[in-house]
């Protein structure tokens, strides 16, 4: 919604303020300019970027007219989810989760959460460390810097589309150019023409400029900063679980594991107490 609401400013302010500042809007359509920036915009993005990368574009936009993938619901699905772990691994031994961990895809208790159930990133990165844990990996110490290389991994991975837009956006004013310096050259050629012909082919030339920068920082610069603002939120998952899965080592009980997790959530996304104590006091029994 809200980047649709900026496109539509960007637009009516630019092309609205020229309109009533007496500029013809006619001059501005110029087909053949908007053709070798962007295609070559396009061309260049498909030489510097892996197939990955290009096939997950349209998607990753996607994510950017949605929003963050999570939303405040979806954290405290998340808090309770690892509350009725903890509990389970405290009361029960962490030899009680096994079958939950080897097949999360068939786990009753994963089932109860089904946003958490769906992501297959998360309920991996989830079982990874549990399974670490079982196995006798029990020195928070080295597994946090474990949980941080592995969602910086996951952090990249999503990352390479908002840095490929970045640098198309970065690219695109040198396009415009380039756009320009043809259409004066086509000028050039033509320069025994009278001067209303001379006129609008050097309008031409220049709306070659102006598109490129207006491309750029009107439209995709940022759409790459939007989609890095989406990417951050969406870590916040990952660092959640990272911080009640270390508590949880650490020997807290499984309300405070999910209170130091809780807190390492940005205000907007973070549930309050009373909301985490209500959801866990729902819980059937582990």
């Amino acid at each position: 919604m809200f980047v649709m609401i900026g496109f539509g400013i960007v637009i009516f302010s630019v092309f609205g303020g020229y309109a009533m500042a007496g500029g013809h809007l006619g001059v501005l359509w110029q087909p053949f300019e908007y053709l070798i920036i962007l295609g070559a915009a396009a061309g260049a993005f498909f030489i510097a970027n892996p197939k990955g990368v290009i096939s997950h574009t349209g998607k990753e936009i996607g994510h950017l007219f949605k929003g963050p993938k999570y939303k405040k619901d979806d954290f405290l699905e998340l808090l309770t989810m690892m509350y009725q772990v903890f509990k389970i691994a405290k009361t029960k031994g962490l030899l009680a989760l096994e079958q939950h961990i080897e097949k999360p895809e068939d786990s009753p208790l994963f089932q109860q959460f089904p946003k958490f159930y769906s992501d297959h990133h998360a309920i991996t990165f989830l079982c990874t460390y549990l399974r670490l844990m079982s196995l006798g990996a029990d020195n928070p110490h080295e597994l946090v810097d474990l949980m941080e290389e592995d969602i910086e991994t996951i952090h990249h991975e999503h990352q390479r589309v908002s840095d490929a837009i970045q640098t198309v956006a970065d690219g695109v004013p040198a396009l415009g150019i380039v756009a320009a310096v043809l259409g004066v050259i086509h000028t050039m050629g033509s320069i025994t023409e009278p001067p209303e012909v001379l006129g609008k082919l050097i309008g031409a030339a220049l709306v070659g400029t102006f598109s490129g920068v207006l491309f750029a920082y009107g439209f995709f610069g940022p759409m790459a900063a939007g989609l890095k603002a989406v990417y951050h939120a969406e870590t916040k998952y990952y660092q959640c679980m990272k911080t009640g899965l270390l508590a949880h080592l650490s020997g807290y009980a499984p309300a405070i594991s999910v209170e130091y997790a809780r807190n390492v959530l940005e205000p907007e996304y973070r549930p309050t107490f009373a909301q985490v104590e209500e959801a866990t006091a729902a819980l059937p029994p582990a």
